[in-house]
């Protein structure tokens, strides 16, 4: 199982941008889809997670402002993020964490200016 992110980029205060993971191969026993962050100098954080049965859950730095989803058919997991601002400047990481073990993408950088 391979997890391609992406949709990264620069963006102004205030501005949106989409990110994207993409799963190739078999996946059994899914647990949870999830979005973690890492910004330059701290530690790798949680920022949204979704269940196969639809729960949904945020960090509270990022409640309503992001929105996680996820399509099936496509074994895709996306995080719309809003209302961006510098301090969500990050490395973002997607992971699948199934019953038999752990998956991460390999990050994609959103960079939000001032």
């Amino acid at each position: 199982v391979q997890l391609q992110a992406s949709g990264g980029g620069l963006v102004q205060a205030g501005g949106s941008l989409r990110l994207s993971c993409a799963a190739s191969g078999s996946l059994i026993g899914i647990k949870a889809m999830r979005w973690y962050r890492q910004a330059p100098g701290k530690e790798r954080e949680w920022v949204a997670s979704i269940t196969p049965s639809g729960h949904i859950g945020y960090a509270d730095s990022v409640k309503d402002r992001f929105s996680i989803s996820r399509d099936r058919a496509k074994k895709t997991v996306y995080l719309q993020m809003n209302g961006l601002e510098p301090r969500d400047t990050a490395v973002y990481y997607c992971n699948i964490d199934t019953v038999y073990k752990g998956y991460w993408g390999q990050g994609t950088q959103v960079t939000v200016s001032s």
